[in-house]
């Protein structure tokens, strides 16, 4: 996990959090040759949480209307970690998410009412509901939510992961996928591998992976591989159809979120038994 953890976070204020931007990875974005025009990329849409990062989001058939969503990490989960097969839905909160304009300050404050979802088998995420619209947030702050690409991301393209908490940009591009992605007893599935380039920190997880030609978050971040250690937390594995191992320190990873919206039905509404829905139920 990318140190969302109190404990991660604290050895983090320790070192001196003025300190901390100077281990920044340069940005540097490969072009994308493949499409000739590029998107904006900014802080826009993106929050901020008390552990980690995330971003608002919509998917391609939800309205101006509906209750707007927030996407993080299953492990930034408030009530902690899920384990190894848990799946959250329909679970009560009241976290509060800091509103980041394009320049990623701070203009408002949105607080969900329910965990919409939340795992760590397969995948890293939770969706959290807000007590507001997506049209609401447009009104009071000028503010668009990220659309989640509905299709499966493809090796090569140049990609920004946008942190909320840290209010910093890393950009590079999708490197490759992973078969089986291990860290500790968790199991994550074709896993988004990132050059070098996007060397995330502490307090990035949940950022939303955006594509730089479309505007689209087609990932969220979640892990690397901090210290050479095999499979272990902060220092996941790769596993390949065959069980090969192959430990890549240095390497940071996010998971796919391309499947995510044939989950949801009319109004933002969960339904893990629609048709083509693959998400882990409970």
């Amino acid at each position: 996990m990318k140190k969302p953890l109190v404990a991660a976070l604290s050895s983090l204020a320790l070192a001196g959090l003025g300190a901390t931007p100077a281990i920044a990875a340069p940005h540097t974005t490969a072009p994308h040759t493949t499409k000739a025009v590029k998107a904006t990329v900014d802080f826009a849409g993106t929050v901020s949480l008390s552990n980690c990062s995330g971003s608002v989001i919509r998917f391609p058939n939800s309205a101006d209307t509906d209750p707007a969503l927030v996407l993080t990490n299953g492990h930034c989960l408030e009530t902690g970690m899920p384990g190894p097969g848990q799946v959250v839905t329909g679970q009560s909160s009241t976290r509060s998410f800091g509103l980041l304009n394009s320049a990623g300050s701070r203009i408002g404050t949105l607080r969900a009412n329910q965990v919409v979802y939340s795992t760590m088998t397969d995948t890293d995420v939770t969706i959290y509901r807000t007590t507001t619209t997506y049209a609401a947030i447009k009104s009071s702050y000028g503010i668009s939510p990220l659309t989640v690409q509905d299709t499966h991301p493809v090796a090569g393209t140049a990609i920004k992961v946008v942190s909320g908490y840290w209010k910093r940009i890393y950009s590079c591009n999708v490197d490759g996928f992973v078969y089986r992605l291990k860290e500790g007893d968790w199991t994550f599935k074709d896993s988004v591998r990132y050059t070098s380039a996007c060397n995330t920190i502490g307090g990035t997880s949940g950022s939303p992976v955006i594509d730089t030609a479309t505007g689209k978050v087609v990932a969220v971040n979640n892990t690397g591989n901090e210290d050479g250690e095999r499979c272990t937390v902060n220092n996941p594995c790769e596993v390949d159809a065959n069980g090969n191992v192959t430990v890549r320190q240095g390497i940071n990873y996010a998971q796919e979120i391309y499947n995510i919206p044939a989950c949801f039905t009319t109004g933002n509404k969960l339904n893990l038994s629609a048709s083509g829905c693959t998400l882990p139920k409970p």
